[in-house]
């Protein structure tokens, strides 16, 4: 079976007004992630992180070039298989985790898992190891009752039901105090890596750069990410 980097994205171009002549939202010329790898992009707010991330996740649809999760173009997928792809590909973890309020953790990751090729009868049995891998002994509680470090647990939990090939986490430490976010990322980083699955934070606090042997910026001039290989 031919190996992927688990990410590839070549050429890349986004801006908000696609039919303006203004500067471009995003501008990527080249930027690979290998199976596994572990990245921080940082910069301040308002260089277009977080846009990257929904190009990367087939949330946004660049003006120009390619983006390859796992080697499959995800731009060139439409509607319901470009959501069936992201499910059982990527998995995502936001700032403010994005839980749905008013059913448990189980079930929280269970949803997930609807997207993946799993055979149903196997979802909750997964679910509940992969909660219990991350510290949460009680998964049936709602997960508005659960503190916010549990929280997290949940959304990393969900990100990795599916066993992805990659992993986009958007500021998940911004609120937290700084021995919270080493315990956060810590949790992020081992449970990816006990998975398999590649990760790309994007975040503004430069503080977590020591915890990557990759740092990545998006430069406004160059529109290269710094330690990007050219194309």
């Amino acid at each position: 079976m031919a190996s992927h980097s688990a990410l590839q994205i070549r050429d890349l171009g986004f801006r908000y007004k696609p039919d303006g002549n203004g500067p471009w939202t995003v501008r990527v010329r080249a930027l690979e992630l290998g199976a596994g790898e572990q990245a921080l992009l940082a910069g301040p707010s308002g260089q277009g992180k977080s846009t990257l991330l929904y190009l990367i996740a087939g949330l946004l649809d660049p003006q120009q070039g390619r983006v390859l999760v796992h080697g499959e173009e995800i731009h060139a997928l439409r509607g319901a298989n470009r959501d069936r792809f992201r499910g059982r590909r990527i998995g995502m973890v936001f700032q403010t985790f994005h839980l749905l309020p008013g059913f448990s953790a189980l079930q929280n990751v269970m949803a997930a898992l609807m997207f993946s090729n799993v055979p149903g009868a196997e979802h909750r049995e997964r679910a509940e190891r992969l909660l219990r891998e991350l510290g949460i002994d009680a998964p049936e509680v709602p997960v508005e009752e659960l503190s916010v470090g549990q929280q997290q647990r949940v959304a990393v939990a969900r990100a990795l039901a599916c066993d992805p090939a990659l992993v986009l986490a958007d500021e998940p430490t911004a609120s937290l105090d700084p021995a919270a976010r080493d315990a956060a990322m810590a949790l992020l980083q081992g449970a990816c890596r006990a998975h398999g699955a590649a990760l790309l934070v994007v975040s503004h606090d430069t503080a977590l750069a020591a915890r990557f042997e990759r740092e990545l910026t998006l430069s406004t001039t160059s529109g290269q990410p710094d330690g990007a290989a050219p194309p």
